[in-house]
């Protein structure tokens, strides 16, 4: 009886954690972007499942592996960033691919990067007019980064640091963002840590 109760309790033990397990699902996927020769581009892609997926990134159907490509992770390992610097055309431009696997499935999803010459820069093409100073505060100041874009259309201004893109929904109310129309323009952010910067695109 006793190991007939132990046999049952592994298969329910099992069944249980099959039960919980589950497949990798984006929670954010990386999108097209087109580059200039010489400067930088960042694609996101996270995933959620159980057991948590690993994410890997490729080009051309084979991991990305180059001094200049690198790859980053969220803190809480919910994925990672691809980053490119310096960009250089034509070699780079291609279809990156994000990969998420765990024991029960696998996915994935594709994006292009686009590399143009100084002398192929579209009008309109965004540029950033003010970029974040070097700043030095004292412990618990409030510290004010500001950055400024131009472009048609208007560019969209997102905050990194340490590479990784800022969640100002996540922070306690301790990291803030101000765009057009509020008490800074275009975007500013509020911020009470060191090591911040932007990324624009159009």
């Amino acid at each position: 009886m006793v190991h007939v109760a132990r046999l049952l309790l592994l298969l329910l033990t099992f069944f249980l954690r099959a039960d919980a397990e589950t497949p990798p699902r984006f929670t954010r996927t990386p999108v097209d972007q087109t580059g200039v020769s010489g400067g930088v581009a960042s694609f996101i892609c996270q995933a959620t499942g159980d057991p948590r997926p690993k994410i890997v990134w490729n080009k051309k159907g084979k991991k990305v592996s180059n001094q200049r490509f690198e790859v980053i992770e969220f803190d809480d390992g919910s994925g990672s960033v691809l980053r490119i610097q310096p960009l250089r055309t034509p070699r780079d431009e291609a279809i990156y691919e994000c990969v998420a696997s765990n024991n029960v499935g696998e996915i994935s999803v594709s994006t292009r990067l686009t590399v143009l010459r100084e002398d192929q820069i579209p009008r309109g093409f965004p540029t950033i007019d003010m970029g974040p100073q070097l700043k030095v505060v004292e412990r618990t100041r409030t510290a004010t980064m500001l950055c400024a874009a131009s472009g048609n259309p208007d560019p969209e201004i997102t905050w990194f640091k340490d590479f990784l893109p800022v969640d100002t929904s996540n922070n306690n109310g301790r990291i803030k963002q101000l765009r057009s129309g509020t008490d800074f323009s275009p975007s500013s952010l509020s911020l009470l840590l060191n090591g911040w910067s932007m990324f624009v695109t159009s």
